[in-house]
């Protein structure tokens, strides 16, 4: 009987030290999971000259000017530079599934300022842009629009009418984060421009990407966990 008692104390302690080194280790894999960094996001800037940083070296563009931003205030996000100079909304229209194929987590769409440039009417560009959002809202993508203006010499009409697009089909999609202007604080500055007056210098860049940041972290709050 003795004998007996003595297996079941040792089994018993044997158990009971299984527990604890269980306990240990899902500790340790608590903490782990807890001290591992967050995934890095990918949000993709569908635009033209301006997103490419037309004229600015490497690293001076809005993309990568909003990524060190985001990063300095400790948030791992790539920002992919999807700009082509001289694209419209047409283009990027047709370059849209390119785009995608890098798996964004967001896309900030930043395209019309061509359309503006070249007087195309703002009928066509609502369609383009509605398409691209629409298409993105397929897919479950967080979209950022970005509003553009028109040039003044194109007429108080014309203006009125290309500048309401962006506006009404933000409206028109509340999941959408709205930023009213892209050159706002910039477009107009011969100090944050370049000599052409329609694309920022380093400087104006820097502005672009510090201005649009909060509407930049919004999108980054409606990407799934």
């Amino acid at each position: 009987m003795l004998s007996g008692w003595v297996i079941t104390t040792g089994y018993g302690r044997r158990a009971a030290l299984a527990k604890v080194l269980l306990g240990i280790g899902l500790l340790q894999c608590d903490d782990a999971a807890a001290q591992s960094p967050p995934r890095e996001l990918r949000i993709a800037m569908l635009g033209d000259s301006i997103t490419a940083g037309y004229g600015l070296a490497r690293g001076e563009g809005p993309p990568a000017r909003l990524e060190a931003l985001l990063r300095a205030a400790g948030r791992p996000v790539r920002i992919i530079d999807a700009g082509v100079s001289g694209d419209t909304t047409a283009g990027g229209r047709s370059r849209l599934d390119w785009t995608l194929a890098d798996r964004p987590d967001a896309v900030i769409v930043a395209l019309g300022g061509n359309d503006g440039l070249r007087g195309i009417a703002p009928a066509v560009t609502a369609a383009n842009l509605a398409d691209i959002l629409d298409r993105l809202a397929a897919r479950r993508v967080p979209v950022l629009l970005a509003g553009m203006v028109a040039p003044p010499n194109l007429g108080a009409e014309y203006g009125r009418d290309f500048a309401a697009v962006f506006a009404r089909l933000a409206a028109e999609r509340p999941g959408v984060v709205f930023y009213p202007f892209l050159l706002d604080g910039v477009a107009g500055d011969e100090a944050l421009n370049q000599p052409d007056r329609i694309h920022p210098n380093p400087r104006g860049a820097a502005i672009l990407a510090e201005r649009m940041l909060p509407a930049v972290e919004r999108l980054i709050a409606q990407i799934p966990a």
